[in-house]
């Protein structure tokens, strides 16, 4: 049987699923409907709060009426959330930790947005809140279904109804 490039990409895909970190970032984990690894999901939804919290701060300073009151709600629930998640790793047996910063993804996003302004500042936050938003649903979805650890899965599951709805909301915005 000829290789061709594509089953050589495919069988290097396949391998890769075996190692959680590289599915979860790749996005293979979500397409296939896989729970990520506790380490991942703690890393992942401390990072999308960091990023939720200091994107709707400028949102606050620059914007008015519904996406003012729309980042405001974002920054206390994200704020709550993240000290949740704090809460349970302290008095939790897990070997894991809050990362430092964001991922250097929403890094980006969250410089582009600093250098923004006006309308054009207004389209990428509800353009930004949509997509974040959607990728933290399906990893709440996917941990609160099929996660490791049972105090963090049934967290997921109670914390998914709010992210769900700030989902609805961001899209609403971002029409």
């Amino acid at each position: 049987m000829k290789m061709t490039w594509i089953t050589a990409a495919a069988l290097m895909v396949a391998a890769s699923a075996f190692a959680q970190s590289t599915t979860e970032k790749t996005g293979i984990n979500s397409l296939m409907g896989v729970a990520p690894s506790t380490e991942d999901f703690i890393m992942q939804a401390a990072a999308s709060d960091m990023f939720e919290i200091e994107s709707s701060k400028l949102a606050v300073a620059r914007t008015a009426d519904t996406t003012k009151t729309f980042a405001e709600q974002m920054i206390a629930d994200h704020t709550k959330t993240s000290t949740e998640l704090k809460t349970m790793l302290l008095d939790s047996p897990l070997k894991a930790s809050i990362p430092p910063t964001m991922s250097s993804a929403q890094q980006a996003m969250l410089d582009e947005l600093k250098n923004l302004n006006g309308e054009q500042f207004l389209d990428q936050y509800h353009e930004d809140q949509a997509a974040v938003h959607k990728d933290a649903v399906d990893l709440f979805d996917r941990y609160s279904k099929e996660g490791e650890n049972v105090e963090l899965k049934t967290w997921a599951a109670k914390t998914l109804p709010a992210l769900q709805h700030h989902l609805m909301m961001a899209q609403d915005m971002d029409k």
